[in-house]
């Protein structure tokens, strides 16, 4: 479904009846932090501030990265994770996990953060009623890059993710290493011969293999499978997922071990299959307590290209093996495997449709996020789009809005919402409604405004049906090809 060559830019639509109304942050290339209101009015940015992603806490405070390593001798390097406050002040800051010498470049320490971090007093980073991020004090969870060799995998220069956590005063205080799991995470031999010839090469920093590409990582929080006994959700323990791997997955906090895993496969059982292939996804995460439908496991489903098996026709070396051409929003109970809740583009409707052809309306291949919010909706960014919705459990669009920034590099990695009261500095923003426009009959200046200009009537002829055939069947929307 092509992305037509105009069309309206900004807030498009807003319904402040049932939309959950607050600010919307996000990392825009070549500008900064972004913070807009709901009618789409820039009402602060801090200027060159990146974020991979962006995140805000209670006060006006921001928190992000200064900088990102030369591609030269990185992939998706950050420099360093830091919080800002209103007027742009550094109030806390890390990068000491490595000290590192590029060529050309003054020897300088490092975080090698990349996708993900979380401030002690909240689970996720958006808003959680009575959960707020702490500001001048508290830990910190960082998702970091290493370079190693591990023959166990490939004999490689593997670039390898690494959960830390550090304090207040910059001391890292736990550690975990993907790489050291590789027996717990499900690959099957084809999957893991793939991986030990072509671990996703990349030609930065003079080649390394981003073999999982870890892209989310979140502490579970308080919730009520702990509650009713399951230790695998203990509140400490952590969420992530890797988009290369298709694989999501909970570690232990204290053991490091895997408890609770889906993906790389999802034909192995019957309540597997029932969710499909899930393929390059983003922000796999717990949903907090305290919000609807809190406990399940909620992502962003990127479809894409992702995964690792046998060569076939459109994989001639066993990688990335898994290709869908449309994303979906899914809401997985963690226990059941159930899908609960699910956004897909058929869902944005479409006259006369049929739903393959349809889903393609909703597609980010790659970044992207899903956020509940506390009034039961979910606000979505479709990253490559430069699209961020709103839309309600009934998935009705309720808030739409797409950046009509100059970007250098055209995506909105994950935006989140939060309320007004965060920030403290500026005045509650008049909200004003944005009626959807219809399709039909709207026009650019100079277009005809009518459809039909002269017609004539073939007697002889029936007309056509109500619904038309196509080479496509469609049964309970799942699709297959005639």
């Amino acid at each position: 479904m092509g992305t037509p060559s105009v069309y309206p830019m900004g807030t498009t639509i807003y319904d402040p009846e049932k939309a959950w109304s607050g600010y919307t942050l996000m990392p825009v290339a070549g500008i900064g932090a972004v913070l807009i209101d709901m009618n789409g009015n820039v009402v602060k940015t801090w200027r060159n501030l990146q974020g991979f992603p962006n995140k805000l806490l209670p006060g006006g405070y921001v928190m992000g990265s200064l900088g990102a390593r030369d591609s030269k001798f990185a992939y998706q390097d950050q420099t360093d994770v830091v919080q800002i406050d209103w007027d742009g002040k550094v109030v806390w800051k890390f990068n000491k996990k490595e000290l590192i010498k590029d060529e050309g470049h003054e020897e300088q320490w490092m975080a090698r953060q990349h996708h993900d971090y979380q401030r002690e007093g909240n689970p996720v980073g958006y808003y959680v009623p009575g959960m707020e991020c702490k500001t001048d004090s508290g830990n910190t969870l960082i998702l970091c890059h290493e370079d190693i060799y591990n023959k166990r995998i490939s004999d490689k220069r593997l670039l390898d993710d690494v959960f830390i956590e550090v304090d207040w005063e910059g001391n890292i205080v736990w550690e975990w290493h993907v790489s050291k799991h590789f027996n717990e995470l499900g690959f099957s031999e084809a999957a893991k011969n793939v991986l030990f010839r072509n671990p996703n090469n990349h030609p930065n920093g003079g080649g390394q293999a981003d073999w999982m590409h870890i892209n989310s990582m979140s502490v579970l929080g308080p919730n009520h499978w702990y509650e009713e006994g399951d230790e695998r959700f203990h509140p400490d323990n952590i969420i992530w997922d890797a988009r290369e791997a298709n694989i999501m997955a909970i570690i232990s906090k204290e053991t490091g071990k895997i408890v609770w895993q889906i993906g790389p496969d999802f034909t192995q059982t019957p309540e597997l299959r029932a969710i499909g292939q899930i393929i390059g996804q983003h922000h796999c995460h717990m949903i907090p307590k305290g919000l609807p439908g809190e406990g399940n496991i909620l992502m962003f489903d990127n479809g894409g290209w992702a995964g690792y098996g046998l060569p076939d026709r459109m994989s001639k070396d066993g990688s990335k093996t898994d290709k869908r051409d449309y994303s979906r929003v899914i809401e997985i109970d963690p226990v059941t495997l159930k899908v609960v809740w699910e956004y897909t583009g058929h869902m944005m409707g479409g006259e006369g449709m049929m739903n393959m052809v349809s889903n393609t309306k909703f597609y980010s291949q790659l970044v992207s996020s899903a956020q509940r919010l506390p009034n039961g909706n979910t606000l979505i960014t479709e990253g490559c789009c430069c699209r961020i919705f709103e839309v309600t459990a009934d998935k009705e669009v309720v808030w739409e809005y797409y950046a009509p920034f100059d970007f250098n590099n055209p995506f909105i990695y994950r935006a989140y919402r939060y309320p007004y009261s965060y920030v403290p500095q500026l005045p509650v923003p008049e909200e004003t409604p944005v009626v959807q426009l219809k399709n039909k009959t709207f026009r650019v200046p100079g277009a005809a405004e009518g459809m039909i200009a002269n017609e004539t009537l073939v007697e002889e002829a029936f007309g056509y049906e109500g619904k038309m055939d196509a080479c496509v069947t469609e049964d309970d929307g799942e699709f297959s090809p005639v």
